[in-house]
């Protein structure tokens, strides 16, 4: 937006034509004189200009309609002076948005005007510096912001037990003013991890910043069709509410709303990125680990041409962000759950174990992005677990299961062997090594239920040879008999049905003895033949 006070003090007060004025301020010929020609022709304004406009005032009354088009705007509210805020920001050390919007409702108040709260104030201040950006160049206001994204790159972890590949996503923030950066390697992008790593984020930079800068992750936001009236993720709203902070989504497919992580992804991508893709990981902290460490030293750094580094930066700027919280805000999942024959709970593709008396009893599972609470339906908190951290791993704690295996409920050992006996020996034996291939029994009894299962699903005929199979190639697990099992299932169902066809096929049919496809019987046949019809008699029946 131009600054249309200035042009009218320039052009009717010092007498400079449109041409003049567009090559001291910078902008086109042709915007400053179709500004000064419309603002002739408006009626309700002329130089001079009263007193306390604001360039929005002016555009309102020359145009019809505020500089953002926000024409369905409540002129009720008075408009902050945006050109002035800016000019504070950028000019006065330690100036920050609270201080601004404070003063603004207080001369408000004194005109007995009404204002904008501050998260309007800062979601307006954000728009106006928007619609400048192509005329006006910022610098960066300590403590103002704190941009945050995925990198692009991703990593392998490759978990020890089992071979299975997972993707590491990294997690970048940074502070605009002192461009220090935080990173932090993910599992899940899910909103109670999302929350999680914003809340490190807060603690890594010992403080909260006025505005937060995010893309338009699902994680972060729920629709952004405009810009201008964004719809925020419930709980990273919660989460700003509880920090003092506001959300500001960059414009879809606009990097420059958040040009500073996006350089720092960069960075990250052409410098550390390389070091860490050269590596094998097997557990995220050891990934983790190396991250921020090759992370301290980039921050410790001097900046290219600086005497200066990141981290001196920071120590400045550390000291104008807001307070932490005094406690952070932690995204809460809540799911009721049963408790299984295993004394088992599972939740998210993991299994918590809780003390053996509420086993079949509906709990109460809460987690967050690093523990799992099992708590009875009446509130009592009846285990807790750090939260697994790949799929199908379990919790358990020794105390919560019976001394004697046969004291369990239903599910035991034995239990298990006698009904893989009624199928065959095979299966037994399959039973017998998946009873013993964990620390502790309890934990494989999923496994054997399901095992058993095909059973009633195809027939025993067929579990046995799977388990034969099994026993034979030394592929004992419930993974390779689920996947061998429908192959085994359609061979002998096939060859079982073509052996019912043909009996369907011999159904009342005569059968001949051997001899009598003898050739010698059948010439003498064919040679009785003849000399029966040469007679005119029948021939012999019996021959």
């Amino acid at each position: 937006m131009l600054d249309y006070k200035d042009i009218i003090i320039k052009h009717y007060a010092l007498h400079m034509s449109g041409r003049k004025i567009a090559e001291v301020i910078g902008a086109s010929k042709s915007g400053v004189n179709d500004f000064l020609k419309a603002f002739e022709r408006c009626e309700s304004l002329s130089y001079p200009l009263p007193s306390g406009i604001t360039n929005y005032g002016i555009a309102e009354l020359v145009y019809g309609k505020t500089p953002d088009g926000k024409e369905g705007r409540d002129l009720r509210y008075e408009l902050p002076d945006f050109p002035e805020v800016e000019k504070q920001m950028a000019s006065r050390k330690n100036m920050t948005l609270v201080f601004l919007w404070g003063r603004y409702k207080n001369r408000c108040v004194e005109e007995e005007k009404r204002f904008y709260s501050y998260r309007q104030f800062c979601d307006r201040y954000m728009s106006w510096r928007e619609e400048n950006y192509e005329t006006l160049h910022f610098n960066a206001v300590i403590g103002e912001k704190m941009e945050v994204d995925f990198a692009g790159q991703t990593f392998s972890l490759v978990n020890r037990l089992t071979g299975e590949i997972s993707s590491i996503v990294v997690f970048v923030a940074v502070l605009p003013y002192s461009q220090y950066i935080y990173a932090e390697g993910m599992l899940s992008t899910k909103e109670p991890q999302w929350i999680e790593v914003n809340n490190h984020a807060l603690r890594y930079f010992g403080g909260v910043p006025a505005i937060v800068v995010c893309d338009n992750c699902k994680q972060a936001v729920t629709a952004n069709k405009d810009w201008i009236e964004p719809e925020l993720n419930k709980d990273y709203a919660e989460w700003a509410e509880h920090n003092g902070t506001v959300i500001l989504p960059a414009k879809i497919r606009k990097p420059k709303f958040k040009s500073s992580v996006e350089n720092s992804v960069g960075i990250l991508e052409k410098g550390i990125f390389h070091d860490l893709e050269e590596r094998q990981y097997f557990s995220l902290e050891q990934f983790n680990n190396d991250l921020w460490q090759k992370l301290d030293e980039l921050n410790e750094q001097n900046l290219k041409n600086r005497d200066y580094s990141r981290y001196d930066r920071w120590q400045e700027e550390k000291n104008e962000l807001l307070p932490l919280p005094s406690k952070f805000y932690h995204y809460l999942e809540r799911k009721e759950a049963r408790v299984s024959g295993d004394f088992h709970v599972r939740f998210d593709n993991a299994y918590y174990s809780v003390p053996r008396q509420y086993v079949h009893k509906r709990v109460l599972v809460k987690a967050t992005a690093t523990t799992v609470q099992i708590c009875a339906l009446t509130g009592e908190l009846l285990s807790e677990w750090p939260r697994a951290k790949y799929k199908g791993q379990w919790m358990t704690n020794p105390e919560h299961l019976p001394a004697n295996s046969r004291e369990m409920a239903e599910w035991n050992g034995p239990y298990f062997t006698q009904k893989a006996r009624t199928v065959g020996s095979s299966t037994a034996e399959v039973i017998k090594r998946i009873l013993s291939s964990k620390k502790y029994e309890v934990q494989t009894y999923r496994q054997c239920v399901g095992i058993l299962g095909f059973a009633r699903k195809y027939n025993k005929k067929v579990l046995e040879e799977c388990c034969r199979q099994a026993l034979e190639l030394n592929k004992v697990t419930y993974t390779f008999i689920k996947n061998s099992i429908p192959a085994i299932a359609a061979e002998l169902n096939d060859s079982a049905d073509i052996s019912r066809k043909n009996e369907d096929k011999n159904k009342g049919a005569y059968v001949m003895s051997p001899s009598a496809s003898d050739i010698n019987h059948l010439l003498a046949k064919s040679k009785s033949l003849v000399e029966q019809a040469q007679k005119g008699g029948r021939p012999d029946e019996n021959r």
